[in-house]
């Protein structure tokens, strides 16, 4: 039997932030239910068809899925099913009460991804959340509370006007969270999507981000601290105490399949990259009229020269990197030698590490990992 991950999209939100260029939109209570009922038409239609695959994971991502109803989440895991390894919902204090927490857990969720960002509020602010750090402390507390023993938080380095010392301040309060602290802490590097608010903010010079330098130093001293205090390094944006890594983003940088729904979502099936419509009116009319086909474009049908090169470009997304045994068990090639004027290339350039039958980053490498990926791009 095949096994997948779900992604699921709730494109809706009390709030867009100003950084965010995901396809979403503020309010439509309006249009919700509409969507909720196209959402599960959608996935029920695949689920037919798809008999013999077994979901492993399933992400609800978005927008904000906690702006929505529960009622409407626990609809949609009614048609997904609840038997997968780790079912993840994305909340954001300033959405969620006891009671939509209670609902998640009642309908099969078992991993919460919080989006802080900060523990600033004056940078909170600037960047659009509608929330204050004591909200997302409440918000902790009540999953807790609630019984959720796998948290993850968000967290972004390298904001407007952020420094050194905001990033330590927030990792040091994530530290003294009770009960615990968070199984998964993420920390992500600020990038200025083109035409977002917060790009013309900058652009306007109203907003003014730190230099690079202070940039890498925030990262690495996010790096260092939380090794410290017992979470391992495992993707270049993501740490985790051992036993809760993400699953489900663990399988898609391993390359294997997954399947989205809802405008805008993407899947990874049979060597082909595709993706719903972004135009939420045009995609709830094919479902209401069962083309359901007419929402997908196909981006990538892959070669085997390009699903190699990716596999490689999201292997070195993790600290442990690309096993070229596991490259060879899938490929029948070996890396080190399809790959040999690259790799030599990032070597010398201090890029990379080559040994224990690995291929993976180095600290250099780390600070500038775009290079490394645009080579197999």
């Amino acid at each position: 039997m095949k096994k997948m991950g779900i992604y699921i999209h709730i494109p809706f939100c009390k709030k867009k932030c100003l950084y965010c260029d995901f396809v979403s939109f503020e309010g439509q209570k309006e249009i919700e239910e509409k969507y909720i009922q196209a959402l599960k038409k959608e996935i029920q239609d695949w689920i037919e068809q798809n008999q013999k695959v077994e979901i492993e994971t399933v992400y609800i991502g978005g927008g904000t899925p906690s702006y929505i109803e529960s009622k409407n989440i626990s609809e949609i895991l009614d048609v997904v099913g609840r038997d997968a390894k780790e079912i993840t919902i994305e909340v954001n204090p300033g959405t969620i009460t006891r009671q939509k927490l209670i609902d998640y857990k009642n309908a099969g969720i078992n991993r919460l991804s919080i989006g802080l960002q900060s523990s600033k509020d004056r940078l909170l602010k600037q960047i659009g959340r509608i929330h204050i750090y004591q909200e997302f402390c409440e918000t902790y507390s009540l999953a807790r509370e609630v019984g959720f023993k796998n948290i993850n938080v968000d967290c972004i380095i390298g904001l407007p006007n952020q420094e050194v010392e905001d990033v330590k301040d927030t990792l040091q309060k994530l530290m003294e969270l009770k009960p615990c602290k968070p199984e998964h802490i993420s920390a992500y590097s600020l990038i200025v999507e083109q035409d977002t608010p917060l790009e013309k903010l900058i652009g306007l010079g109203k907003l003014k981000l730190p230099k690079e330098d202070d940039e890498r130093n925030m990262y690495w001293y996010a790096k260092k601290f939380l090794e410290l205090n017992g979470y391992i390094h495992y993707e270049i944006s993501n740490f985790a105490i051992s036993g809760y890594e993400s699953k489900h983003n663990l399988d898609c940088w391993k390359q294997k399949e997954y399947r989205g729904f809802g405008i805008s979502a993407s899947s990874y099936i049979d060597k082909k990259r595709f993706c719903n419509i972004s135009n939420l009116s045009q995609y709830l009319k094919n479902i209401e009229e069962n083309n359901f086909k007419k929402n997908i474009i196909v981006e990538e049908e892959q070669t085997k020269e390009e699903q190699m090169m990716e596999y490689m470009l999201l292997g070195l997304r993790r600290l442990n990197g690309v096993s070229v045994q596991q490259f060879e068990n899938k490929f029948g090639e070996n890396p080190t030698v399809l790959f040999k004027d690259k790799l030599n290339k990032l070597e010398k350039e201090n890029l990379i590490m080559i040994n224990d039958n690995k291929i993976k980053l180095s600290n250099k490498g780390l600070d500038l990992a775009n290079v490394v990926w645009q080579e197999f791009v």
